[in-house]
């Protein structure tokens, strides 16, 4: 009996490590031998009424090495982005400001519900619908392949969301496109086709995917507009001049639109919602995961990491990092993905390491630092300087070192595996640190003295003080 249980666990163990990277493997295999890694600003800038859309050239081989697609939406206040639908999983962080967000889980109950009193003694029907969630700045939203929302600035700033998509993953079974499907407007594409830029390298960026037709604006463009009138009118019970309504022929306001008034809905106060989320993370952390905790209509789906208070690794005046993955938001066990939120200051550094089970992009909220990626081969294939508002890629396994350039630089990594992992190679945790020194001393040539300062030389974890100034390559 022991062995067959023996066995189960084993192989239940080597699913949890493999399995959710097998797809990812298959689909992008040799898409990651990348000959020089960019720190990219985006290729493409679409202009609404109320707001723009930004996004990076897909076809770049960082990104196909990762798997992922890259945008950054700016909403003005009283803008609304249209509902949509995605073909991936989709993770957002809210750089700034705050608002609504509305997720359609298909099949679920309207739950938000006006009462009888407010709708009054005629003939409307009091308004119900789904759950209505807050956002505010630093947090990061988990957004299911397929589910329909919509997004609403009611603050008095902008709302500045960076998102990527995980085209790899098993939820997509188009092809490598990332694609957005609206339900409402005239919108364009939002990842249009970009000619590459001069001087890339690397295989994967000479090999640009076919190519897809272009939206134009003015033009009927979300999904009733390839239907026919009279099905739509039959499916909403409606005539057909409201029916005709439903494809906005001629509406030029682009993606994200202005609000005439303001958007009213139900819903409890922003400081109770607030409240209840929290009484929910906690006694989330109280338990064991069961599989019945969230059901899929009332799924947790955000979690700030912004916050300092909510910082998992602290070093005062140093850094300090705040990690969001399946076990303190159970969704992103079905969609495979993860992040961290990391600060670091007065030229800290982010001790070397490598990802072991997952890809991470990295974008830049704030400063600049100076960033170097090794790949297996022991070649450079980024050393330069990151900074605010840029994309860069850091493929599994390919080590990283980072130092901050400004008095604080301030990143947001997305992880491509539900519970990515890090290994250190310097510090006290790290793989060096584990090691004998005798091993250390003839793997590397050096006297036992000299191998003993390696291994105990750097106390700090994760983070380091530099000592170098603007000497880069003394840090590496």
């Amino acid at each position: 009996m022991a062995k067959p249980m023996l066995l189960s666990v084993s192989l239940c163990l080597l699913a949890i490590f493999s399995g959710s990277l097998a797809s990812r493997s298959f689909q992008m295999q040799n898409e990651c031998q990348l000959d020089r890694i960019n720190a990219l600003e985006a290729d493409d800038h679409i202009q609404c009424e109320a707001g723009t859309i930004e996004s990076w050239n897909p076809n770049r081989g960082q990104f196909q090495c990762a798997g992922v697609a890259v945008n950054r939406h700016t909403i003005e206040p009283n803008g609304l982005l249209l509902p949509k639908y995605n073909n991936a999983p989709r993770l957002v962080y809210i750089v700034q400001g705050r608002g609504m967000l509305g997720v359609m889980m298909p099949g679920c109950a309207e739950t938000f519900q006006e009462s009888q009193q407010s709708a009054g003694s005629g003939d409307r029907q009091a308004e119900q619908h789904q759950k209505i969630r807050h956002f505010r700045q630093g947090d990061i939203i988990a957004l299911p392949a397929g589910v329909a929302h919509w997004c609403y600035n009611d603050g008095n700033e902008r709302v500045v969301a960076v998102s990527i998509y995980d085209i790899a993953s098993n939820a997509n079974q188009l092809d490598n496109n990332p694609r957005s499907f609206y339900l409402a407007g005239n919108p364009e594409d939002e990842f249009r086709q970009l000619s590459e830029r001069q001087g890339e390298r690397g295989r994967s960026e000479s090999s640009p995917r076919g190519s897809r037709s272009q939206r134009q604006q003015g033009s009927c463009n979300n999904m009733f507009c390839g239907m026919d009138t009279r099905v739509i009118a039959e499916a909403f019970n409606i005539d057909e001049q409201l029916a005709r309504k439903l494809q906005s022929q001629n509406d030029f306001r682009g993606n994200i639109v202005r609000v005439e008034g303001r958007i009213q809905v139900v819903r409890p106060l922003r400081t109770q919602q607030e409240m209840e989320e929290q009484r929910e993370r906690e006694s989330e952390g109280s338990r064991r995961y069961n599989g019945v905790e969230e059901t899929f209509c009332t799924m947790r789906l955000k979690e700030n990491i912004g916050d300092s208070s909510r910082a998992d690794i602290f070093v005062p005046e140093v850094g300090r990092m705040s990690t969001v993955n399946s076990h303190n938001l159970p969704i992103l066990r079905s969609l495979q993905l993860s992040a961290s939120h990391v600060v670091l200051r007065n030229n800290a550094v982010r001790l070397p390491h490598w990802h072991m089970n997952a890809h991470s992009l990295l974008y830049a909220i704030k400063g600049q630092a100076w960033i170097q990626i090794v790949d297996e081969n022991g070649r450079s294939v980024f050393d330069g300087s990151m900074s605010q508002g840029q994309v860069l890629t850091v493929p599994q396994n390919f080590m990283v070192v980072k130092r901050a350039e400004s008095d604080r630089f301030e990143y947001v990594a997305f992880k491509t595996n539900d519970n990515a992992m890090t290994s250190d190679v310097a510090g006290r945790t790290s793989s060096v640190r584990g090691m004998p020194v005798e091993v250390l001393a003839n793997a590397f040539r050096v006297s036992i003295e000299e191998a003993m300062r390696i291994k105990f030389n750097r106390q700090e974890t994760t983070f380091g003080r530099s000592e170098r100034g603007s000497d880069r390559r003394a840090v590496a």
